[in-house]
This record gives C-alpha cells, sequence and structure tokens, in this order.
C-alpha cells in the first residue's frame, strides 16, 4: 500500500485548472530531515517553466528521448535527474530536470520536466512528435513555481539533509540540483506560497545573484549559455553535471555521443571567464583567440564582467581575447571549476 501525503486546500485550490497536474498533488515525498539551521537565499527561477508528463508509458517514453537513464529516477532515492534533449545529429537541443512524481492516486508514474521557459513551445512539439502512439500525455503548469535554494554564505555546504521546512505540505519537490551540490537545491511549490513561508531562516533574493552564481561556478544553463543545435553536450560538460548515461541502450542522438565518449578525445569545454568589460558588450558566438591570434574557442553569455565560454582545452590557461560589440579587444582568462572531478583530464 502506498503511502500519500495530502496537500493543505490552499495548495489543492491553486492547481485545480490543471488536469495533469492535479494528478501531482497527493504525491508521496521524501521525508525532510532536518539540518543545522543555514540562512538561505532564495531565487525565483521565471526564466524556466514545468512541464507535465504523465501516463503509463512516461519512462519508456523519456528514456528513448533524454540523455540519462530512466531507470535511475526512483532509485535509490534518486528523486531529481538532469539530462539534454538532443537531435539526431547528437548536439544539445534543451538542458532539462526532471522530477519524479511517484505515488500519484491514479498510478501513474509522472514527472516534472524543467526547461528554459523561451523554449517551452518548442519542447512540447518535439515531445508530442515523439510521442506517436504511448499512452503519455504533456500540459504546462502555470500554477507552480520553481525556486533554487542556495546558502547565503556561499562557503556553507548544506550537503545531502534538506533544507528545514517550516510547512512540508506545501512543497511538492524539495530536491538537491543534481546538477552540482554547489547550485543547492531545487523546490517546487504553489504559485501562492511564498518562501518564507514554507523554509526556515530564508529570504527572497534577486535573480540575477543566481545566474552570477552558476557563472562564477562555471555551470551553463538554459539556451544562452547551450544554443540548441550547436552545443554539444560532452563538450557542455553532462558528463561532469551528471546527465548522461553510457549504459542505457539507444536514443535520439546517441551515436556520436557514444563515439566522442569513447574516443576520450574532448578538445573544448564550456568553462567560467572573467572579462575586462561587461558581458552585455560582447556578441554571442564571438570568436575567442589567443595573444598569437590562434582560434581558441566560443564566447556563450555571461553577466557584467563573469561569463561561460566554449575554450580550447589546449589554450584554456593563457590569456584569451575577443573583439566586443563596438570593436574594443577586451581579454578574457577561463578557470578549472572545483565541482569538476578531482581526477579529469582537464584540471
Amino acid at each position: 500500500m502506498q503511502r500519500v501525503i495530502s496537500f493543505s486546500s490552499a495548495f489543492r485550490a491553486t492547481v485545480t485548472g490543471l488536469v495533469s497536474c492535479t494528478r501531482h498533488e497527493n504525491a508521496c515525498r521524501t521525508p525532510i530531515r532536518k539540518h543545522s539551521q543555514v540562512h538561505l537565499s532564495c531565487y525565483s527561477l521565471p526564466h524556466r517553466t514545468l512541464i507535465s508528463v504523465s501516463g503509463q508509458d512516461t519512462s519508456s517514453f523519456l528514456q528513448g528521448v533524454i540523455t540519462n537513464d530512466m531507470a535511475l529516477l526512483g532509485e535509490h532515492a534518486l528523486r531529481a535527474m538532469y539530462a539534454h534533449i538532443l537531435n539526431v545529429q547528437g548536439r544539445t537541443l534543451y538542458d532539462i530536470i526532471l522530477y519524479s512524481l511517484k505515488g500519484n492516486p491514479d498510478g501513474l508514474n509522472g514527472v516534472l520536466l524543467e526547461c528554459d521557459s523561451t523554449v517551452q513551445d518548442s519542447i512540447m512539439q518535439l515531445l508530442k512528435v515523439y510521442k506517436i502512439r504511448r499512452k503519455v500525455n504533456f500540459s504546462l503548469c502555470p500554477s507552480l513555481s520553481l525556486w533554487a535554494l542556495l546558502p547565503q554564505n556561499k562557503t556553507a555546504v548544506l550537503g545531502k539533509s534538506k533544507p528545514d521546512v517550516t510547512a512540508a505540505d506545501r512543497v511538492l519537490v524539495l530536491e538537491q540540483d543534481p546538477r552540482t551540490e554547489l547550485m543547492g537545491w531545487r523546490m517546487i511549490t504553489s504559485c501562492r506560497n511564498n518562501p518564507h513561508e514554507v523554509v526556515s531562516v530564508c529570504q527572497e533574493s534577486n535573480t540575477e545573484e543566481y545566474h552570477r552564481h552558476r557563472y562564477e561556478i562555471g555551470l551553463p544553463e538554459g539556451v544562452k549559455d547551450l544554443p540548441p543545435g550547436e552545443a554539444l553536450p560532452l563538450e557542455s560538460n553532462l558528463v561532469y553535471m551528471q546527465g548522461i548515461s553510457f549504459s542505457k541502450g539507444c536514443y535520439i542522438g546517441q551515436e556520436l555521443t557514444a563515439r566522442t565518449h569513447h574516443t576520450g578525445v574532448i578538445r573544448k569545454r564550456v568553462m567560467p571567464v572573467t572579462m575586462s568589460a561587461p558581458a552585455e558588450t560582447l556578441d554571442q558566438g564571438a570568436a575567442l583567440e589567443t595573444e598569437g591570434g590562434k582560434p581558441a574557442g566560443k564566447h556563450r553569455a555571461g553577466i557584467d564582467k563573469l561569463g561561460l565560454s566554449l575554450v580550447r582545452l589546449a589554450h584554456a590557461r593563457e590569456p584569451l581575447k575577443l573583439k566586443s560589440s563596438d570593436g574594443v579587444t577586451v581579454t578574457l582568462q577561463a578557470t578549472v571549476p572545483d565541482w569538476w572531478p578531482k581526477n579529469s583530464k582537464d584540471k
């Protein structure tokens, strides 16, 4: 017999209008363990959208579409999983996070799919194309809100224990960010709830600070950092972010990715960079050069003087340069993120 935790009446009223999302109202949640209180910053993530994927073929359908293994979701207490959706040429289309919602009253193994909000319609259309005759349904969840929880003191580590929640019945999902523990926790709740009402010692902060943190540690997210049809998953550090399985079998775009992995040759990677001029003055895709004029990669995106660039590893420790949109030479310095595996050849 499944144990079902009911949400409050306020939460149920919020999601009544959503057919698929209401099925997830009573989803079983992992027991919330308390830890010593860490003061948290809570960031609203309006640039990310949630899509409900439900139906008896949900797992098998997604298994053939994403880079990671759906068999892992729900096993060993794993309730959140990172992955990419690739095109047939093996290039990244969309970066996603999947959240397991097991324990629904109707017995469906539904998930919530987090993606870049600017491409939500494209993802919905793509999923419907791949659906064929499978028993799986998709719907947007506008009455759910997504939050990132990070320590106000960035040197503090939350660890594996969940943040202290004061109103568990208002929280649909509270899981550690599957990409790296430096990204804290992901929380999904009703749009009616403020984070400080459900999480202890929490202060709502500006979303720009969230992006600044991402760029500082070198974590790509969304279509600006991972241009659809251009970015390659292994160059985008998908392995380092636990976003791919090389043993799951076939999926769309697998061939090139598997071949590149088994050859072990990755010449470029997305890396954090500091710049001598604000990122807003730089064109996305602008060419990087060494001081001697050799090609060294491409600029992606950033905030102020922090950003991400696709850098040739052979030149990653050298001073780099590129031209700004107004023709001024800008210098860059790439760094190797601390969260990359210690045994990485790139460290």
